[in-house]
């Protein structure tokens, strides 16, 4: 069974914005007018962009404080690991695997990923090339669920409140950990994942 002819061997492209398949050699998308390019232009570059913006916004969001909170009448200012320790020596340990979650585990994976994929690709590596587009994919499903992380505080609020164990609220690191989930999310999105399968050529 032979395999269908590639894109390329057929001279086509797909439109970034509309999805429409367009010749290789018009400038303009027939459909949308939007530009027409075989690959994401400066799509590791600008992935790099967003990527290290992240990681610079990740280390003040978990220096500075991102919640006060006041626990059986104990007030104090929280970083994100401080605040996973309080609600987990308080008995809460749910909560605390929430935060963890959410504004831990979360944002190093999507770190983590994405730089491998972005140094296998500058490399145009062949390693594991059909795992690497299963990472993507999986970054770029989390990513569809990124905001929640932005909005984890205010979920703790309520849950805390709710419970009439104490009181919690916003502080400035929250800001700096909403721009670490919007960089990421615009980092996922500027990598092109074809880049994984062009091993001979660099169309970055």
């Amino acid at each position: 069974m032979s395999l269908p002819p590639y894109a390329v061997e057929l001279n086509l492209a797909l439109c970034h914005t509309c999805g429409a398949a367009c010749a290789l050699d018009a400038h303009d998308c027939p459909r949308c007018a939007a530009a027409v390019h075989r690959r994401k232009p400066n799509s590791l570059a600008r992935t790099w962009a967003f990527l290290m913006a992240g990681l610079i916004f990740y280390i003040p969001a978990n220096l500075m404080p991102v919640m006060h909170t006041n626990i059986f009448g104990s007030g104090s200012e929280d970083t994100i690991f401080s605040g996973i320790m309080v609600f987990w020596n308080a008995g809460e340990w749910d909560l605390a695997l929430v935060i963890f979650i959410a504004s831990v585990a979360v944002p190093c994976m999507k770190f983590l990923v994405l730089g491998v994929l972005l140094v296998t690709c500058q490399r145009r590596s062949r390693w594991a090339q059909r795992e690497r587009a299963k990472l993507y994919r999986m970054v770029e499903l989390v990513g569809y669920w990124s905001m929640l992380d932005v909005l984890v505080v205010a979920l703790i609020a309520a849950l805390v409140q709710f419970r009439s164990l104490s009181s919690i609220d916003p502080r400035m690191g929250i800001l700096f950990f909403g721009l670490v989930v919007v960089m990421t999310m615009f980092a996922a999105m500027s990598f092109d994942p074809r880049l994984i399968w062009d091993t001979e050529v660099n169309d970055a």
